[in-house]
């Protein structure tokens, strides 16, 4: 079913990581962080001439797994990527494109082709022209759209690239494979919770993308993402998340990052974007509303639990950062912040 002959083809590639270490610990914070709730998948079959379109789906991520290729990734503005076997792509905020058997192709919208639904979250399309040799040209391609939540590291979502490219991900990680075929025999036989069993298998397939794209080096990203390259400041990064009610002072988190505090408050701006101590208040706030929201923790507790010495100063810092009072997050309708995204 899965076609490993582009992957053999290619030159044998190193499992070694790079001489960029990545902190083992930041990496597994995020991963650990990582939930895809609500997945609809696609199990897709198409032969050339194809085109795919995928509109943009606000709050959702979108990945493509290539089981049998090659597949071209076009964008809305013109980038055009070529996938082939093995290959996989993450769309962290689910933004609009395409998926063609050549640059030129017109597309027509995956929602609107022939597809055999197999219950309200898994449907397979199958899209084969004929002919005799429908089965050698054929591409088959693994679709999932989920929230992509990543809990108290959701602040990485907004900085993500909006497309996250991992090549050859079978060579780098074989046991992806029966994985999928786990998937696809789930997809098929529809058998009991089924369903879930998909949704969880996506999880480890999607954090497998996350963790090859960081290993890769995270293409070429910047800001919040290089922390991810900075195994000294990965150590700030987690110890922040880890106790985000804690006092920190500069003096500590430099400590942790065994640098002097203008150095550590130099490196701290330059890769993320902000000083440590807005970095800790808006982390602060997203676990507010995500505890206020989902979980419906009294704001009072809220306040005690993220350090704040009274509910009066917690509801002025959350609404410094949001916009918004604490307690408008209450209501179930509103569990993200406005204009932190």
């Amino acid at each position: 079913m899965f076609d490993h002959s582009s992957e053999n083809a290619r030159a044998t590639t190193s499992k070694a990581t790079s001489a960029r270490a990545i902190e083992p610990d930041l990496v597994s914070e995020l991963l650990l962080g990582m939930r895809l709730v609500g997945l609809e998948y696609r199990r897709i079959e198409v032969t050339p001439p194809f085109g795919l379109a995928f509109g943009e789906v606000e709050g959702r991520a979108q990945f493509h797994f290539v089981a049998r290729g090659p597949v071209h990734l076009r964008t809305p503005a013109g980038t055009f990527h070529t996938m082939n076997a093995g290959d996989a792509v993450l769309l962290p905020r689910g933004g609009s494109h395409a998926l063609v058997s050549q640059s030129d192709t017109n597309c027509q919208d995956v929602r609107a082709l022939s597809s055999a639904p197999i219950c309200d979250s898994v449907s397979a399309i199958s899209a084969c022209n004929g002919g005799s040799d429908c089965e050698d040209q054929r591409a088959i391609i693994f679709s999932g759209c989920m929230e992509f939540d990543l809990g108290g590291l959701h602040p990485l979502v907004a900085l993500m690239p909006e497309i996250m490219l991992v090549g050859t991900l079978i060579e780098r990680y074989p046991e992806i494979l029966p994985m999928l075929e786990a998937m696809e025999r789930e997809a098929k036989g529809a058998r009991a919770g089924f369903a879930g069993i998909l949704a969880r298998l996506a999880d480890v397939v999607a954090a497998f993308i996350v963790r090859a794209w960081v290993e890769c080096g995270c293409g070429d990203a910047t800001g919040w993402v290089a922390a991810l390259r900075d195994p000294r400041l990965g150590r700030v990064i987690v110890a922040l998340h880890n106790r985000p009610g804690h006092d920190w002072t500069v003096a500590e988190l430099a400590d942790i990052m065994g640098a002097s505090r203008s150095v550590f408050a130099e490196r701290f701006l330059e890769v993320t974007g902000m000083t440590p101590v807005r970095y800790l208040t808006e982390l602060r706030m997203r676990l507010a509303a995500q505890w206020i929201a989902k979980e419906r923790m009294p704001i009072e507790a809220v306040a005690l639990k993220l350090g704040y010495g009274s509910q009066a100063a917690f509801s002025r810092a959350f609404k410094r950062i949001t916009g918004h009072p604490p307690g408008s997050h209450a209501r179930p309708q509103q569990s993200s912040i406005a204009g932190l995204s």
